[in-house]
């Protein structure tokens, strides 16, 4: 692809937009990258407050001609802009047209599947990667999934994950969640494998494959567990990338199964934190998230610079083979984990995309509506162990 840029960040002006702008900005000197978003003056006067020597493209979200503009001078879009199914589907439809590859940090994963329907075929005929789910939704999960995988020897009959962290909320993310409630998606919310290609899930999986958890005590990792807010977005993803891993015989065995939880050390802690999130979820379904959503932060406002640097992530992964064995591993790291780490993450696959284009997995034809593993994989591994993120393991 002969294109102008390596990489343009679109939604560059909103909360997490900014976050890799400063990232770009302090680690990647030896690319060249623009910025774009739907509002011109936003975009002017972020680069004279940052002092970037970046251009500038304008585009809404429905404005093919400005979008296709973006498309066709960048390898890569990095987009921020959500929530996604409300702002950036029209740009992986320009992404497609005019081969750009696409990364993004959305939790959306009814989009993501709307995004598979429409645009997976002609994205895999084309050789364009377009990878969702590349910030914090849902980069621990996928990789650490990989990682374990990578690291034993024969097929994984089951992986679970187990994750803590500390941060702060941004009204971009609260938008999301509190958007989704307008929205009729029926069957989507609940089928475990709603992004897994056609006939891909075998009987074994689907009986195996509940996203049902409750609180217990978990001896390996000498911890409670409970739901994790984020699963219903994460186990799906990783559900894809099995399937798609093992349709190029790099899968984690044939009948692999992924369940996720958070893990707290007291019991108070997870009853407590349990009770909340059911609690928000019932919120999210009924009218009353109208009433609370104005008390909350509003797009493009996030947490403080304090929380962000006090903030961390920490995920387990026990990996069951085949004769009863579990291993575990962990991967941890420093930030506020849905903003500083994100943008990194994101930041950072934008970046495996243009400079370990020979080592990405499935070969350099390889394209379609990926995953971080199945579109990154270990070079995208390999980039964040350099930059402050922890795989480690077997334990």
């Amino acid at each position: 692809m002969d294109k102008k840029f390596d990489i343009i960040i679109y939604g560059a002006t909103g909360f997490t937009g900014q976050l890799c702008l400063k990232y770009l900005s302090k680690n990647a000197n030896d690319i060249s990258w623009a910025i774009a978003g739907r509002n011109k003056d936003k975009l002017e006067n972020l680069k004279t407050e940052l002092s970037l020597n970046v251009d500038i493209f304008v585009a809404n979200s429905d404005d093919h001609e400005a979008l296709d503009e973006i498309t066709k001078n960048t390898k890569v879009v990095l987009s921020t802009a959500g929530p996604f199914h409300r702002y950036s589907s029209n740009l992986v439809k320009s992404c497609v047209k005019n081969s750009s590859h696409y990364v993004d940090i959305t939790g959306e994963f009814f989009w993501i599947r709307d995004m598979i329907d429409l645009h997976h075929e002609e994205a895999s005929s084309k050789g364009v990667r377009i990878i969702p789910a590349c910030g914090y939704d849902s980069i621990p999960s996928d990789l650490g999934t990989f990682f374990a995988s990578s690291k034993v020897d024969g097929p994984i009959k089951r992986i679970e994950s187990f994750h803590a962290g500390q941060g702060g909320v941004s009204g971009g993310t609260t938008e999301t969640g509190f958007s989704m409630g307008d929205l009729k998606l029926g069957k989507k919310m609940n089928d475990p494998y709603v992004l897994n290609p056609e006939n891909s899930v075998s009987k074994e999986q689907k009986s195996l494959g509940s996203d049902s958890v409750g609180l217990k005590k978990n001896k390996l990792i000498n911890s409670w567990t409970g739901p994790f807010i984020m699963a219903v977005s994460n186990t799906r993803v990783v559900r894809r990338s099995a399937a798609l891993l093992e349709l190029n015989q790099n899968g984690y065995g044939v009948n692999f199964t992924y369940q996720e939880h958070a893990f707290y050390k007291k019991f108070k802690t997870a009853l407590l934190v349990t009770s909340v999130t059911l609690l928000f979820g019932l919120i999210l379904r009924t009218p009353i998230r109208k009433l609370i959503r104005p008390l909350l932060p509003k797009p493009g406002e996030g947490p403080s610079e304090e929380t962000m640097k006090n903030g961390f992530f920490d995920s387990f992964f026990t990996a069951e083979l085949d004769n009863g064995d579990k291993k575990l591993f962990r991967v941890h790291g420093k930030g506020d984990p849905g903003y500083r780490v994100t943008s990194k993450f994101v930041c950072e696959s934008a970046l495996t995309l243009v400079k370990e284009n020979e080592k990405l997995p499935g070969g350099k034809e390889y394209g379609g509506v990926l995953t971080p593993a199945s579109g990154l994989g270990q070079p995208l591994i390999d980039r964040l162990s350099l930059n402050g993120v922890n795989f480690e393991g077997p334990l």
